[in-house]
């Protein structure tokens, strides 16, 4: 959970058996949950418009009002649920509370009752939701476990901590995530003396130990702190996590989670984490740690160190718009499916949409696998997310070869939301790409590109829209790629939505989002290639 404005001061840690505090009952809350407001209409039947222009088609936003962190991300019974960080009562950043939407596609999102909504006392901050199967927490039944939510507690006057404070908090329920109850024993963990930047709890479970472990950070002193449980209420410190990788910002929303490393029996944990600001593309981003965990330490291997360049790092996206994703517990399929937030803190107060601010990354898959120098992360859209866009239209395919004059793609490539397929072989050009969102002028378009010398990936936005709104709305952004194909071919999987893109290039290697904000009008797409010949493949459907 980021505040509008991330420049707190720092804050000095005492040692860490010495600074966890446990607060804890035996029992739950009966009190019944606080209502919640009447839901607005499912924002899965509202689609761009000439008078909401940028409104997205395939991502995750709400009716009306601000969003911004995904928070308790959690499947169950054949639904995938996001809460997420929700103002109730405006359209900017205030009143934190957890909005809540669910899915059977991650594509398609029906909004729900505000789940627990802020008060004088206390506003809901970032948080997580698992599954207690077994009742461990005794609150719910063996016939009827509960679904336990720990979340950040951010104190106002009259709290049950000092105003300013946070920390970490329990909710339940027991109606598959309808309607929630606070557990009276809250705060149920907290730091001596407490402490303003406290937060994000995520929870992951170790088997071989068979506890919860919690990470948690201390956001302005760049510290992911550890916790284990077997209750999900009492919780005792493992360890403290910092001192390498980007430092230039808070630290948030950390997630530790075990993977196995593709095309062997190996598996290794990777710690991801948000940091703002500080991050490769300006502001907000995403880095990850990759390591062993022998629950106590996390250890990350061929981390870059902390005053390293921030290339050295190693980034979950290059683009602008990728913060605060962690896993959907429970997700069927393997591999650590992932939600984020589609915003920068740089900027993300200023957008001009209305009635409804801020959406969601498409749900995205990750895999491990060995590079050049160490494992790196691959990311792909989610296979129930794809499998959910490629039912929506038929293929629209071209195969052209491309001089110094760019082709119009024409009418089959116009959707103002599409999922592209664009191969290119620069057979003897040194830049070639597509344009997007193009105006009939040529004045305005999203300009996608490969540079053949610099091994590059851009996308440049400067002249794909409105941006007048903040000069931090930085013009473009663009990844080194390790190499071409096998074959020397360029692979891009795009994804259009009315006010982003999502490219991910050569398998997922590298990931840039952005969002823009075209001219309604603006449908045109062509190819380009500069000083030389490009063969293109490209393959459309409309969403």
């Amino acid at each position: 959970m980021t505040y509008p404005n991330p420049r707190l001061s720092r804050r000095h840690l005492l040692a860490a058996s010495a600074a966890v505090v446990v607060a804890f009952s035996a029992a739950a809350c009966t009190a019944p949950a606080p209502e919640s407001p009447t839901p607005a209409p499912a924002p899965g039947g509202h689609r761009p418009s000439a008078s909401d222009p940028w409104r997205p088609a395939v991502h995750l936003t709400a009716e009306k009002n601000w969003l911004n962190d995904p928070n308790g991300l959690v499947y169950h019974d054949g639904t995938y649920h996001a809460f997420y960080q929700y103002n109730p009562r405006g359209n900017s950043w205030g009143n934190m509370s957890w909005g809540h939407s669910t899915s059977k596609d991650l594509v398609h999102w029906e909004q729900q009752p505000v789940a627990m909504e802020a008060s004088p006392q206390e506003e809901i901050f970032s948080g997580s939701i698992v599954m207690d199967k077994n009742n461990a927490s005794g609150l719910g039944t063996a016939q009827n476990p509960p679904m336990v939510a720990l979340y950040t507690s951010a104190y106002g006057k009259n709290g049950a901590l000092p105003q300013g404070s946070q920390a970490q908090s329990v909710a339940f329920s027991v109606d598959n995530g309808s309607t929630w109850q606070k557990y009276k024993g809250n705060p149920v963990l907290n730091l001596a003396p407490t402490n303003n930047n406290f937060r994000d709890p995520k929870i992951t479970w170790y088997e071989p130990g068979r506890y919860w472990v919690m990470t948690t950070v201390v956001a302005d002193a760049q510290v992911v702190k550890m916790f284990k449980s077997t209750d999900l209420l009492h919780w005792d410190f493992l360890s403290d996590f910092s001192g390498v990788g980007a430092q230039g910002g808070l630290w948030e929303v950390p997630e530790l989670v075990q993977m196995d490393v593709e095309d062997s029996t190996a598996k290794k944990w990777v710690m991801l984490l948000s940091i703002n600001p500080g991050g490769i593309a300006g502001g907000s981003g995403m880095q990850y740690f990759v390591g062993e965990f022998d629950g106590t330490r996390f250890t990350a291997e061929n981390a870059a160190p902390a005053d390293a360049p921030l290339t050295e790092s190693q980034w979950l996206d290059h683009g602008a718009d990728y913060y605060a994703a962690n896993s959907i517990s429970g997700a069927p399929g393997g591999k650590p499916v992932l939600l984020g937030w589609m915003g920068n803190w740089d900027y993300a107060q200023h957008v001009p949409t209305t009635p409804w601010r801020g959406s969601m990354a498409i749900p995205r898959e990750l895999t491990l696998v060995r590079g050049q120098k160490r494992l790196e992360l691959r990311s792909a859209i989610a296979g129930v997310a794809r499998e959910a866009l490629e039912r929506s239209s038929e293929v629209k395919s071209k195969n052209l070869t491309v001089g110094p004059e760019a082709q119009d793609l024409g009418a089959d490539f116009a959707s103002r939301t599409q999922l592209i397929e664009l191969e290119m072989d620069l057979t003897s050009a040194r830049e070639a790409g597509i344009l997007l969102r193009r105006s009939a002028d040529g004045s305005a378009s999203l300009r996608i590109s490969y540079n053949k010398e610099k091994r590059t990936v851009r996308v440049d936005r400067s002249k794909a829209g409105t941006s007048n709104f903040s000069e931090k709305f930085s013009p473009y952004h663009e990844v080194a790629l390790p190499s071409s194909g096998s074959d020397g071919k360029v692979r891009l999987r795009i994804l259009l939505d009315s006010s982003s893109v999502e490219v991910f290039a050569q398998d997922g290697a590298a990931v840039i989002s952005d969002t823009f904000f075209p001219d309604w009008d603006n449908t045109g797409s062509s190819v380009f290639s500069m000083d030389g010949n490009t063969d293109f493949t490209v393959q459309s459907r409309a969403l």
